[in-house]
């Protein structure tokens, strides 16, 4: 029984070890074991007990050789395990949503039915994640596996590579994003009056005013953004200029949605949905999102504001 319970052992290390290397391996092995057994010996336990105790203390035969074959036990390993967390939540929570959206905007303006609207959606956003997640993971382990670590895909690490933990200032990141915004929905408002659909999505009526209205309160904004990140503090005249230009953004737009004004009545007619009032369809469903957005963005920068002001400790940017 001793004999073949340390050889079972030993030859189930071995066959997961290239063949050159078996031999070495098998001596190393066993001299280890019979030296942990003497040893045990020694001290008063039974043979038998001595060898069952040093190989449950060596664990599992495949992951030991797994050790001697010096092959990666771990699909990413410590080394590229950050840079695949950061890349899969980038892309998880700023360009899965830009599919999931782009595809709404296609479905509500090709068929508008709610139900469709929904399904493309839901089976987008499930697909989409899917494969970012499998693809990015793939890559990642084929990385790990030909020994590519995180020192071959950036310059070694420095105390300078340590973030300015800023919790009143804005990031780079948020101030592209406070420019990008109003910029893109510029671009949408004036490329909705030529393509996209074979009459505009808006009504034309409102380019003799309210749409260069709120283009020219859109270009506040990106000012807007610029100034706070220079400002470099969250503080009530922050407020203040921000509710002003929610009321000037968000105002003419509820009203225009309210009154009917806002959507071209020639590209409604020629929606073929599954109601019989898609223009009151879309009417609440935008005006939902356009109060709820108006709410959340005066009472952000609210919030952000009290706290500097009262000293409470904020969310510093970049950190969870």
């Amino acid at each position: 029984m001793t004999t073949s319970l340390i050889d079972r052992y030993v030859r189930t290390a071995l066959r997961r070890v290239p063949e050159q290397e078996r031999a070495d391996i098998d001596r190393e092995l066993r001299a280890s074991i019979d030296d942990a057994v003497d040893a045990r010996v020694e001290n008063g336990e039974p043979r038998e007990a001595a060898i069952e105790q040093t190989l449950l203390e060596l664990g599992d035969p495949e992951l030991l050789a797994d050790r001697y074959a010096g092959r990666r036990q771990v699909l990413i390993g410590p080394d590229l395990y950050p840079i695949w967390r950061r890349l899969l939540v980038l892309l998880l929570s700023v360009v899965l949503p830009i599919v999931v959206g782009v595809v709404v905007v296609v479905t509500i303006l090709e068929d508008g039915a709610v139900g469709s609207v929904i399904g493309a959606a839901v089976t987008t956003a499930l697909t989409t994640a899917v494969h970012m997640a499998f693809w990015t993971t793939a890559v990642f382990a084929v990385l790990e596996r030909t020994g590519v670590v995180r020192g071959n895909l950036r310059s070694a690490w420095t105390p300078a590579d340590l973030p300015k933990y800023q919790p009143e200032s804005q990031t780079t990141g948020q101030l592209a994003a406070g420019v990008a915004w109003p910029l893109l929905l510029i671009v949408a408002l004036v490329l909705q009056q030529f393509t996209f659909t074979d009459e505009p999505v808006l009504d034309p009526a409102n380019w003799s005013f309210w749409w260069p209205f709120l283009i020219a309160v859109l270009l506040l904004e990106c000012v807007y953004a610029v100034w706070v990140s220079r400002r470099g503090a969250w503080s009530h005249t922050v407020t203040l200029v921000n509710a002003g230009l929610a009321v000037l953004f968000w105002g003419p737009v509820i009203w225009l949605l309210a009154s009917h004004n806002f959507f071209n009545p020639e590209f409604i007619a020629g929606l073929d949905w599954d109601t019989s009032d898609p223009l009151g369809w879309l009417t609440t469903t935008c005006l939902i999102v356009a109060v709820a957005s108006a709410v959340y963005d005066v009472v952000e920068v609210a919030v952000k504001a009290e706290r500097t002001r009262r000293g409470l400790p904020t969310q510093v940017a970049g950190v969870r």
